[in-house]
């Protein structure tokens, strides 16, 4: 129900102050209740504003972050109004894509700043445990056997080398750990599964959060691993229902919705996005993201990439496929930031491509979470001393490990009208 004010309202005319069921519901955060008024403005009548301890964080666990918030509270500031939504239909957020330029970059800057500190931003270190020898058709994949790249079949990473990688990330800098493995699926892979846990266990150990990309997996392995320490699965759908199968013809999509049920039903965060530059039409690419808005919960964490094209597959052979330019990246993560306010929109595959300068317009946007170090699976990524040299020239900071999100400044400095409808249709507004 809650948020980092706690709303209150004037109870039928009188003076009295009724405390939602928040004011119970958020009492194990151990939070300070201080009263004060909204910024620029005099106290609004029957608000409470209540601040986390703890440096203002909201709790790290992505449900047990979404638990505290209504789906039908909305948020407003500088003429902009966004809210939690899964009934979004396709035009809906075809409009929003498809508006000018500036307008979306101002829309979705400004919900960015609703609901975030554009200031943190999380960095992930994705490493290659198992590389090549995939037999999938993924027709963008240099990992796949069916084409010829330059990539060559690699057995599984040892668990002291994946250790190893991992206390390097942290070093440099990373709080999140990605593991992936070019497999269809894990299927009876047994020994590699338990090697796999053992690297989960590790990493937690060290603490960083762990994600995994490992294929398709059933609920008996979302479990364990879960039970292993596991924070974050990735297994992104790629692009629209109607463009995937010009894509891939070895794993329907169906087959990727099941596993993203199977981790969201595990208790493991979803991390879940596409990658531009497959062929698709603007269309597709509000395809996509409508099915991932009116999932049953957000994705945790949205990749958006940008094709890597690989000399020897399909797609990278293709010369009649576009380049995706930053308008592109721009444009795609904007919309995703508006239509999953609390969703975290990952600038991922491809931004080696894009200067400083286009990734600045990509965070304006509101991607606040990164893929950094040497590697990404198969392709460039930048190095660690660039980010860290980018991160200081933009004022970013990293967010830490197994540590929830800052609350949003303007949230904490009273700039945000938040408006909440209960059951009985009344409406209680506060200003955060």
């Amino acid at each position: 129900l809650g948020r980092a004010s706690v709303l209150a309202s004037r109870h039928k005319g009188n003076n009295s102050l009724r405390a939602t069921p928040l004011m119970m519901a958020l009492t194990s955060h151990h939070r300070n209740l201080s009263v004060q008024p909204p910024y620029g403005q005099g106290l609004a009548d029957g608000v409470i504003i209540d601040k986390y301890e703890a440096n203002n964080r909201l709790p790290n666990d992505v449900m047990d972050r979404n638990s505290l918030y209504e789906e039908e509270e909305a948020r407003s500031m500088g003429g902009v109004t966004a809210t939690v939504r899964h009934d979004w239909t396709r035009q809906e957020i075809a409009d929003i894509y498809n508006l000018p330029y500036h307008e979306l970059m101002y829309r979705a800057s400004t919900v960015h700043r609703m609901y975030w500190d554009p200031s943190e931003v999380q960095q992930c270190t994705l490493l290659s445990i198992k590389t090549g020898g995939c037999t999938e058709d993924c027709s963008y994949c240099s990992q796949s056997t069916r084409h010829k790249t330059f990539v060559k079949p690699t057995p599984t990473m040892k668990v002291q080398e994946v250790l190893e990688a991992a206390a390097r990330a942290k070093d440099a800098g990373s709080t999140r750990f990605c593991m992936g493995a070019a497999w269809r699926e894990l299927g009876n892979k047994k020994n590699a599964f338990n090697h796999i846990l053992e690297m989960v266990r590790g990493v937690n150990g060290m603490g960083l959060e762990v994600c995994c990309t490992l294929g398709m997996l059933n609920a008996d392995q979302a479990k364990q691993l879960k039970e292993a320490g596991l924070t974050a699965y990735n297994h992104n759908l790629d692009t629209s229902p109607e463009h995937y199968p010009k894509v891939i013809s070895t794993r329907s999509y169906e087959d990727r919705l099941e596993t993203i049920a199977n981790v969201r039903d595990a208790g493991i965060s979803v991390c879940c996005g596409g990658i531009l530059g497959l062929g698709e039409e603007d269309s597709d690419r509000v395809g996509l993201l409508h099915v991932l808005a009116t999932l049953p919960e957000h994705p945790e964490s949205v990749p958006i990439n940008a094709l890597v094209a690989v000399e020897g597959t399909p797609l990278g052979d293709d010369e009649d496929i576009d380049r995706v330019d930053a308008f592109d990246m721009a444009r795609m993560i904007a919309t995703a930031r508006i239509v999953m306010p609390r969703t975290m929109v990952r600038l991922s595959a491809g931004r080696l491509t894009f200067s400083d300068a286009e990734q600045y317009m990509m965070f304006q946007a509101g991607a606040n979470s990164i893929f950094n170090g040497d590697k990404l699976l198969t392709t460039a990524n930048p190095e660690f001393d660039a980010d860290t040299a980018l991160f200081q020239k933009l004022g970013f900071q990293g967010k830490p490990a197994h540590q929830g999100p800052l609350v949003a400044p303007t949230e904490e400095l009273g700039k945000v009208k938040i408006t909440k409808v209960r059951a009985n249709n009344e409406q209680e507004r506060a200003y955060a």
